[in-house]
C-alpha cells in the first residue's frame, strides 16, 4: 500500500462506538467534506439530515436490517437527494452525486479519528418508506443512505482489497 494513500486504506466500516459526543464543529467539518464531492454539472442535489437523538437513531435502526449500530452511534447522517435539483432530474445522477458525498463523509470521518459505516437505503422501498415516515422526508427527496458515526471502540488495521483480476486494459 502506498503510504501517501494511507488515509484511504485506513477507512474501514466501524460498527461499535464509545458513548461519547461528537462536537458540532466536527459535524460541520463532515458536512463540508461531503459537499466537496463532485456533482454532475455542479447541481449538488444532496440534502442531509443530522440525527443526534438516541431514541430517533434507534427508531431509524429498526427499519435498516444491518443498522443496529445506529442506536449506539454519536450521530447518524441521512443522505438524501432532491430529484428536482439533480442534473436533468435524473435519478442516476442523483445517486452518483449522493454516493460521492457519502464516500467523502467516510474518508473525512477517518481523518478526524471517527468511525463510520455506510448503510444502504436506496433502492429498497421498505427502507425508503421507513425513513420517510420517521423523518418527514418530502416525496421529491429520496433517502439514499445513512452514515453511522461515532468514536470507535477499537481500531482496525488499514487494508486494501486490490484484486488484479478485476482490471482490464484497453478492452474487456
Amino acid at each position: 500500500m502506498n503510504p501517501k494513500l494511507s488515509f484511504l486504506f485506513a477507512r474501514r466500516s466501524v460498527r461499535a462506538y464509545q458513548n461519547r459526543e461528537i462536537p458540532s464543529e466536527m459535524v460541520s467539518d463532515l458536512l463540508e467534506a461531503a459537499m466537496a464531492a463532485p456533482s454532475a454539472c455542479a447541481k449538488d442535489p444532496w440534502r442531509f439530515i443530522v440525527v443526534r437523538d438516541r431514541k430517533r437513531l434507534a427508531s431509524i435502526a429498526e427499519g435498516l436490517p444491518n443498522g443496529g449500530m445506529l442506536a449506539g452511534a454519536g450521530i447518524g447522517i441521512v443522505v438524501c437527494g432532491d430529484l428536482q435539483a439533480a442534473h436533468g432530474g435524473e435519478l442516476s445522477y442523483l445517486l452518483q452525486d449522493c454516493s460521492a458525498a457519502i464516500e467523502n463523509t467516510l474518508i473525512a470521518a477517518t481523518a478526524l479519528g471517527l468511525g463510520a459505516c455506510w448503510l444502504g437505503v436506496h433502492p429498497r422501498e421498505e427502507r425508503i418508506l421507513h425513513l420517510r415516515s420517521r423523518l418527514e422526508i418530502p416525496d421529491s427527496v429520496i433517502p439514499v443512505g445513512v452514515v453511522s458515526l461515532g468514536w470507535p471502540v477499537e481500531g482496525k488495521d488499514a487494508r486494501t482489497r486490490f484484486n488484479p483480476d478485476h482490471i482490464h486494459e484497453e478492452n474487456w
